[in-house]
């Protein structure tokens, strides 16, 4: 079972002069959601390397049992120190792909070429893909075989407009994933603000916010699992 995770390169938060990136939560849970059911996962990015972690996902009040493993486990932090280039992935050597999110993907995964291919391949070759938070955001300039919006009718879920003005920063962020999600077509649903929640739309799953980035990653594993 091979799983492959994307990561953002960007870490500018805008014009604020401020630091983004992926959020902690929503590496590490996963991750070791991955790691415990025996897959082997692979970390890519953009530029490849170190991706960006927005320092506020550091903080205390955001930490959980997956962080903290992730702060004594140096062979993962190794691995995600060396992510590889996105552009030298095939997704044919992948079962699934997870996005986790972070404000970083709205200015860098939505709209890459690569990403974009990679997220057209696997849900073309039946295979599951998830994101979480901010990362349905990348499925927002995919078109399936018909040219027609990839989210257009399907039930989708992500960062929604009142998490997002929680953060104060919905007028930093290029765009509201809530506005652009629904702009598509897309059904898009909301659990409570910070409330796990957690869509599935045949191999496609979304998740709402970092609490829903276990949720989100053991749904994906269902699929690879056959159950």
């Amino acid at each position: 079972m091979k799983i492959l995770m994307v990561l953002t390169s960007h870490d500018k938060l805008g014009d604020t002069g401020e630091k983004t990136g992926f959020w902690l939560e929503e590496f590490a849970s996963p991750y070791y959601v991955f790691k415990d059911a025996g897959a082997e996962v692979t970390l890519a990015s953009p530029k490849g390397g170190q991706p960006p972690l927005d320092p506020n996902s550091e903080g205390e009040d955001f930490q959980t049992e997956a962080t903290r493993r992730f702060d004594q486990d140096s062979q993962a932090q190794q691995h995600l120190a060396a992510t590889q280039k996105l552009s030298d992935i095939n997704a044919a050597d992948f079962d699934g792909v997870f996005y986790p999110g972070g404000h970083g993907p709205l200015w860098d995964l939505t709209h890459d070429a690569d990403s974009i291919a990679l997220i057209t391949n696997t849900l073309q070759s039946d295979k599951p893909l998830a994101a979480v938070c901010h990362a349905p955001a990348v499925l927002s300039e995919v078109k399936n075989s018909q040219g027609v919006a990839l989210v257009k009718g399907k039930a989708v879920t992500g960062f929604s407009n009142s998490e997002e003005e929680a953060v104060q920063l919905t007028e930093v962020v290029p765009f509201l994933l809530e506005d652009r999600l629904q702009a598509l077509g897309a059904n898009y649903t909301k659990g409570d603000d910070w409330s796990s929640f957690v869509q599935i739309d045949g191999r496609l799953i979304t998740g709402q916010n970092p609490a829903s980035s276990a949720e989100t990653a053991k749904a994906l594993l269902a699929q690879l699992q056959g159950r």
